[in-house]
């Protein structure tokens, strides 16, 4: 283990440092402030969000009276600002990045049939699901500290095991994201880093209800065998855990994190 990732009981991710991306909105967002809860420090990474990922950070530092929280932009789909980012984390924290957690993604409202997608929607959504899946990962091999403690996280979608009409672009980007974390942490053998994939089901986020008609809500929210449809908290709990030492022993996995909606 990291020296420098000494832990307490209250505090099981003190002296820690987590990248999240996509940490502005929705899951990315709830898992930010978990991590940052269970004693992490935390790089908030948006795109567009300035303003929520300088609040957030704000909320973030003052809750701790430290500097615990930053907000750095980066569109993941591109190296150079992926590298930019690892950068200003490991400046700003003196320390190396301990986890990454890769939430950025898009989903087309519309949720057109694949016959019906356009060339451009597709490259728009493998660009951000796919590629910046990539470009996380692989800097992420290369610069999460090795020796323990090492984790990497990619959020993917229980679509694979769904399959629903209307999501095939979305549902095969993300398959490629679960297939290469799969690999991925195989390659890392020795390194004890982790790479797993959490896959949420439907799950109460400006991303999900995008398109969607009231009704169209109640029917999942009834399919579920927990009636209702989950939470952005529910994804953000079993990422901490797979981020923490209890979470070691997973690995190469995808957790179906859907209430038993997909099995």
């Amino acid at each position: 283990m990291d020296k420098n990732a000494r832990s307490s009981p209250s505090f099981p991710m003190a002296g820690r440092v987590a990248i999240v991306t996509g940490a502005t909105r929705g899951i990315g967002r709830a898992i930010a402030i978990h991590l940052h809860s269970l004693g992490a420090r935390v790089t908030l990474n948006y795109v567009s969000s300035s303003s929520e990922a300088e609040l957030l950070a704000s909320e973030l530092n003052a809750s701790s009276q430290q500097n615990s929280a930053i907000a750095v932009r980066a569109d993941v789909s591109d190296p150079d600002q992926i590298n930019n980012l690892f950068d200003q984390t490991e400046q700003e924290f003196g320390s190396k990045v301990h986890i990454l957690i890769n939430c950025a993604g898009v989903l087309d409202p519309k949720y057109p049939s694949i016959s019906e997608t356009t060339l451009e929607d597709f490259e728009k959504t493998f660009r951000t699901n796919t590629r910046g899946a990539f470009v996380c990962c692989k800097e992420a091999a290369k610069r999460v500290v090795r020796g323990g403690g090492g984790r990497i996280i990619m959020m993917s979608t229980s679509q694979v095991g769904a399959l629903s009409p209307g999501y095939g672009v979305y549902t095969a980007s993300k398959a490629a994201v679960e297939t290469m974390v799969r690999v991925l942490a195989k390659e890392l053998k020795g390194s004890q880093i982790t790479a797993n994939c959490v896959a949420p089901g439907p799950v109460a986020t400006e991303m999900f209800y995008a398109g969607k008609s009231d009704e169209t809500v109640k029917m999942l929210a009834s399919a579920s065998p927990m009636e209702r449809i989950g939470e952005p908290k529910d994804v953000a709990e079993i990422v901490g855990f797979l981020a923490g030492d209890g979470g070691e022993w997973i690995n190469g996995q995808v957790i179906r994190a859907n209430g038993g909606f997909v099995v």
